[in-house]
């Protein structure tokens, strides 16, 4: 087995299991935090009262000592009095009496006094200091009351206490001299504090697994339950079978209220898009339908009469709706290459001017005599796929033959950083209404301008997307006489190099472009 697909498998997938194993995570890291600073604080706190408590023992030995007696060995706090010179301790209790009192004091012998050591002061009449206690082979631990007492290293009070300011039957009922000084040690065992704060972390333990399982719990049928309508809008959504369908939107949650009104736009898009489609190829075989029959009708009336057939009229009836065939599927081939969003293959530097003025000279006019110009001031370089291009020009050249009355003009100039195309026909126009619905796909409007006279329906449909894809519009400008359309495409940033044609030059080396066309009925 794979073990990355292992380590997957353990893995929560569902979004309640998921957030439950989120926020169990967040708690548990934001408890480990709270728990570690209550232990430090508890700590802390227990030690200042063990500190306290053995302040004030200290305190309490040392007036003992100061009224000349010896301190008993019941205490709770370990203690030790020693003097100068003097090899065993003065007094000893608390657990430090569990050294033998014959092997000498424990604690270090304190240095010599003159004078007594003067009351308060910043330091209260007292020190403390860590020292370690000594594991010494005469300590008994049997008999201490703090067990691990030797070997370990404690924080100690400590006081000195000079003997002058005692009476001789003072120091003498303590057993030092009269000259001698005397130490009082206290030792702060952190045993307690310890305790408590194992106590403490005991308790904060248990607590935290308890309210882990519990924050785990409620985060698990809280995003289970917020989720619910999330699951009524799947179910809903995978029931639907039509795009024209619709999802209820629910009346709570404001983002599952946007997530019902995004599935229900997406499913209008779709409903849409289906709709476009259907219509696109009803108009598609309706298109191929007209054709076709005409075709076969021809064929099949030469065929039942063979005897009385005009067979040159029936070829060229049979030719004539073959290039119609051809033209539409040719169309409809380069639709669907459109429709896929390719991008634009091998693009160029075109000079639109040279381009404009090549096809205005090329073009294959209507049977009627008609008058085709083309203006073009100067170069206007634009970025693009040449055929594409020339197909767009080609359509607009096509549309507006086939519904001129006279003439067809063709501007060519650059305004604000774009390339401006106009193709103005003088024929009977566009109504306003129709101004954009002239750019979908198989629309028919009235008998002037139908696609009786060769079109496929599908040119200026064709020539809007290779505009758009080429950064540009394609757009039919209100004329009083015709109709106009215009072509605006991006100029290029380097009109020197440049890949449509020469121009022909006038007038002071100034680039002007400008051809008359004019066909004569042949048919």
């Amino acid at each position: 087995m794979n073990p990355l697909e292992g380590r997957r498998r353990w893995r929560p997938r569902s979004v309640r299991a998921r957030a439950a194993l989120a926020a169990a995570l967040t708690a548990a890291i934001v408890l480990t935090g709270i728990g570690w600073w209550v232990h430090q604080e508890v700590y802390r706190q227990s030690l200042s009262v063990a500190h306290e408590l053995a302040r004030k023992d200290l305190f309490a030995l040392v007036d003992q000592l100061k009224e000349g007696q010896v301190p008993s060995p019941r205490r709770a706090v370990p203690y030790e009095v020693v003097a100068t010179g003097r090899p065993t301790a003065v007094a000893a209790g608390g657990g430090m009496d569990a050294f033998d009192p014959s092997a000498g004091h424990v604690l270090p012998e304190p240095p010599p006094l003159t004078e007594p050591i003067p009351e308060g002061g910043a330091d209260w009449g007292y020190a403390y200091r860590p020292i370690g206690i000594p594991d010494r082979p005469d300590h008994d631990p049997d008999r201490s009351s703090v067990p691990g007492l030797a070997g370990r290293t404690y924080e100690i009070l400590y006081d000195d206490i000079w003997a002058g300011q005692l009476s001789r039957e003072q120091a003498a009922a303590l057993g030092v001299r009269p000259d001698a000084t005397l130490r009082a040690y206290v030792v702060v065992v952190p045993d307690t504090s310890e305790d408590i704060a194992a106590a403490i972390d005991d308790m904060l333990l248990r607590a935290g697994l308890v309210g882990l399982v519990l924050i785990g719990a409620v985060a698990y049928f809280t995003v289970r339950i917020a989720l619910r309508p999330v699951e009524a809008v799947r179910r809903l959504t995978a029931s639907v079978t039509d795009p024209r369908e619709r999802v209820t939107v629910p009346a709570t949650a404001h983002e599952i209220s946007a997530l019902a009104d995004t599935i229900n736009t997406t499913l209008q898009r779709l409903d849409h898009a289906a709709a476009q489609q259907r219509r696109f190829v009803a108009d598609a075989a309706h298109e191929l339908r007209s054709p076709l029959t005409t075709l076969l009708t021809s064929l099949e009336v030469a065929l039942a009469y063979p005897e009385r057939a005009d067979w040159p009229a029936t070829a060229t009836t049979a030719a004539r709706q073959t290039r119609r065939l051809q033209a539409l599927a040719e169309d409809l081939l380069l639709l669907a290459r459109l429709d896929t969003g390719a991008p634009t293959a091998d693009p160029e530097t075109v000079d639109l001017s040279a381009l404009a003025s090549q096809m205005a000279e090329q073009h294959l006019l209507s049977a009627r005599k008609l008058e085709l110009t083309c203006d073009s001031p100067g170069p206007a370089p634009v970025r693009g796929n040449r055929d594409q291009l020339e197909r767009l020009l080609r359509n607009l050249l096509d549309n507006a033959a086939r519904h001129a009355a006279h003439r067809v003009q063709v501007t060519v100039r650059s305004e604000d950083g774009r390339v401006v195309v106009t193709v103005h026909d003088d024929g009977p126009g566009v109504p306003a209404e129709d101004a954009e619905r002239i750019f979908e796909r198989f629309v028919r409007l009235d008998d002037a301008r139908s696609r009786d006279q060769g079109g496929t329906g599908l040119g200026l449909a064709i020539a809007r997307d290779l505009a758009e894809r080429h950064g540009g519009t394609l757009t039919l400008v209100p004329r009083t006489l015709g109709a106009c359309f215009e072509l605006r495409l991006p100029r290029s940033p380097a009109p020197d190099d440049v890949a449509g044609g020469d121009h022909r030059s006038s007038g002071g080396g100034a680039v002007d472009a400008r051809t008359t066309s004019s066909v004569a009925s042949s048919m």
